[in-house]
């Protein structure tokens, strides 16, 4: 039988997408070795602990291991009490050597076996890690927007070596919008205008109160049918769109920052999370904005059109918020929480290139990440 291709990663990141990227490695792992290929989970890292297994170079996590650390954060325990059970099989280092660790582990592996770093969390801290594991020779996945969204030096240093890159994940889960976008720019042929629905909770919420609902009933069943982030604040701000706006402005090869981004919120600054509680918001303050949204639905319908929450890249504009759309365009069909992109280019001047699907849950983001870690393979010796 032939040897199978090796690829060592580090997992940072335990959350929901995290641990469903784990599930997947355990369950792939016959069709990974039909592939000849074997993934060697050699760290696994959450906010304030890491776990590395005994010896990078020879050993990984087996599956029971990786089963347990996935059942450990799911009960929202902490990976340090892993060491009890497998303590001959991993070293846990805590909040100050942690950084430090994963350094060191991407200066042994990268240039010799490589190492993929995989960042599924939802942190901005990550970037630094980032910026020395791409010095150092190793490859990076994310799921995460935020290092892709730092500065533009930040940034710049991360897509250096576009071969060791990926980060399809980052917008629309597991859809094929930087894998497209990067065929049709790799092919000439230059994109002039992206108009995209990217938010599962917001095109739910804009089908909704197309329906006639008010907005604060159709934001408080997002929030139980579990659509929403804890407080729907940070989904109505529109602040996670304009993150996967400013990916996609930046791989047209725009030099601009968030702050460079017209972002429309769904809720004025009086309703922000430090004047006004979660609970009041929901009870007193969403209710105070439905009239308008209603009003603004009305007119749209008026005129033939719907709302959509979208973002808009044309020209050097990228903006972020309502906008009237056709009703029988792609975006204007759009119902429920999938996300929907219009590319336009040269070739797809009249008809544009309509990319449409589950944009958002773990287990379709998990398996964008993992898709790209095969990705790379090809990296790997």
């Amino acid at each position: 039988m032939a040897t199978l291709k090796k690829i060592p990663l580090v997992l940072m990141g335990c959350g929901g997408v995290g641990r469903q990227l784990l599930q997947h490695i355990v369950s792939c792992r016959s069709l990974h070795a039909n592939l000849g290929v074997h993934l060697r989970v050699v760290g696994v890292s959450d906010s304030k602990s890491l776990v590395v297994a005994s010896d990078v170079f020879t050993k990984e996590f087996n599956d029971n291991l990786l089963s347990e650390i996935c059942r450990l954060k799911a009960d929202h325990s902490s990976l340090s009490t892993l060491i009890s059970g497998f303590g001959g099989e991993c070293q846990v280092f805590l909040d100050s050597d942690l950084r430090g660790k994963l350094s060191e582990i991407a200066s042994l592996l990268g240039i010799s076996t490589g190492l993929a770093f995989v960042d599924c969390s939802a942190s901005s801290e990550t970037v630094e890690i980032l910026t020395q594991a791409v010095d150092l020779g190793c490859c990076i996945v994310l799921a995460n927007k935020k290092p892709l969204t730092s500065t533009m030096e930040d940034y710049d240093k991360l897509v250096s070596r576009p071969r060791r890159i990926r980060y399809e994940s980052t917008v629309g889960a597991g859809l094929p919008v930087i894998a497209s976008l990067n065929r049709i720019l790799s092919s000439g042929d230059p994109v002039h205008r992206i108009v995209g629905s990217l938010s599962g909770t917001l095109g739910y919420v804009m089908s909704e109160v197309e329906d006639g609902k008010p907005l604060s009933q159709v934001v408080k069943a997002a929030k139980s049918l579990g659509y929403t982030e804890p407080d729907p604040r940070d989904d109505l701000s529109g602040m996670d769109v304009a993150r996967k706006a400013l990916i996609l402005a930046r791989l047209l090869g725009m030099r601009i920052n968030i702050d460079s981004i017209k972002i429309e919120s769904l809720y004025p600054e009086e309703m922000g999370p430090n004047i006004m509680s979660v609970e009041d918001f929901l009870s007193t303050g969403l209710p105070l904005l439905d009239n308008d949204i209603g009003e603004r639905v009305r007119k749209a319908s008026l005129n033939g059109n719907v709302l959509r929450y979208v973002c808009v890249i044309e020209g050097s504009r990228c903006t972020v918020g309502i906008q009237e759309l056709s009703k029988n365009s792609p975006l204007g069909r759009l119902r429920g929480s999938d996300n929907v992109l219009e590319i336009y280019s040269r070739c797809y001047s009249e008809q544009p290139l309509v990319i449409q699907g589950a944009g958002a849950g773990n287990d379709t983001t998990a398996a964008g990440v993992l898709a790209d870690i095969l990705d790379i393979q090809d990296l790997f010796p």
